[in-house]
């Protein structure tokens, strides 16, 4: 098993620049998650791994092995598309031993791989059956067992669950992460754009936009520290609140009044001066309560309610010039449209950002 080193790897298509000069560690056993809009890259560098698309610049190794020139099939890779890529003539068997015939593998060998492929993945019933019997979560766990079968170094995932509906992306989640558990010396990395999927199944989450990485760390590092506005306002659904403030006083405590709003603490440290400048203070929905007295950051007028359940999201409007705040209020509530509500935060699970979006947290 191995794991993955990328330096300075660079990626263009004639003068578009695509990749900017990428460094990134990924150690032997680690369930890395690549994440970013659209076009941010994530699937061009997945692929650049894999050997499907060249390297510009700088040098990738696996397995301690510079592998720029290296085809795909001699990378130790093994890659899970969005489709699932099944032969519908071949059985289930058949698909997943497919790579290994080509290999010229011994049939005993093939059979012994196969079989505990689909034993791990809870496929044995089905080895018999075409792709055409199968519901789509058990095709692309066919196409994980084909890639579990060649035995590779690491393990590429390409959106693989985005082809399938709510329920289904549930399930088949949680076998990727049995999966993870069963195999915890194989390095595997993981494209998405479902923060779910990232949130849950990733050791480390690498964010990227416009062909940069904006922070790397564990789930819970990049939610409750994040590096940049970027960062706080991509991790997290629905995403944090962003007021623009004005900081008032500044220090080892800081204090900014909220456009529209009112003066608020900020436990964070900020050198003096930061006083007069402009800021951006950030709070998650979340993190917002309903506040009872004079105690509160905010108060405005609901302008829309959803009753989700287990959570209630409202959309609070009026602080000048601003778009409705978020506030995600656990259980029911008996809310309606046209309602003035306060709201208030700990003070602990507050940000804030200076004018080149850079947090004051970190």
């Amino acid at each position: 098993m191995a794991g993955v080193i990328l330096k300075d790897i660079r990626k263009a298509y004639g003068q578009v620049k695509v990749l900017h000069g990428i460094d990134l560690d990924i150690a032997q056993g680690e369930f890395v998650v690549f994440v970013g809009p659209s076009g941010c890259g994530k699937s061009t560098l997945l692929r650049m791994i894999s050997g499907l698309e060249s390297i510009t610049g700088g040098e990738m190794f696996i397995d301690g092995k510079l592998v720029n020139d290296v085809p795909p099939s001699r990378r130790g890779i093994a890659m899970v598309f969005q489709s699932y890529a099944l032969y519908p003539h071949y059985t289930v068997y058949d698909n997943m031993a497919f790579g290994m015939r080509i290999a010229r593998e011994s049939k005993e060998e093939i059979d012994r791989r196969v079989r505990a492929a689909a034993e791990i993945l809870q496929l044995t019933p089905y080895l018999d059956r075409l792709p055409k019997a199968l519901s789509g979560g058990q095709r692309q766990r066919v196409a994980i067992g084909r890639a579990i079968c060649r035995n590779p170094k690491v393990f590429l995932f390409d959106e693989p669950l985005s082809n399938l509906d709510a329920a289904l992306r549930v399930a088949t989640r949680i076998e990727i992460a049995k999966l993870k558990e069963q195999m915890p010396d194989t390095t595997m990395i993981y494209v998405t754009h479902d923060q779910v999927e990232a949130m849950t199944l990733a050791d480390r989450i690498v964010v990227l936009s416009a062909g940069r990485i904006e922070q790397v760390g564990p789930p819970l590092e990049l939610y409750e520290r994040p590096k940049n506005l970027f960062v706080a306002r991509f991790i997290g659904s629905p995403a944090m609140n962003i007021i623009p403030a004005t900081i008032t006083s500044a220090g080892e405590e800081t204090t900014v009044s909220l456009k529209g709003g009112k003066a608020v603490h900020v436990p964070v440290p900020t050198n003096p001066s930061e006083n007069g400048k402009a800021a951006s203070f950030g709070v998650r929905p979340e993190d917002l309560v309903v506040a009872k007295g004079d105690d509160y950051l905010f108060e405005g007028r609901i302008s829309i309610v959803e009753a989700l359940g287990e959570v209630t999201l409202l959309y609070v409007e009026g602080l000048a010039g601003h778009e409705p705040i978020i506030a995600k209020i656990p259980g029911i509530l008996e809310v309606k449209k046209g309602d003035m509500m306060r709201f208030s935060a700990d003070s602990r699970k507050l940000h804030l950002f200076d004018t080149e979006g850079k947090t004051y947290r970190i």
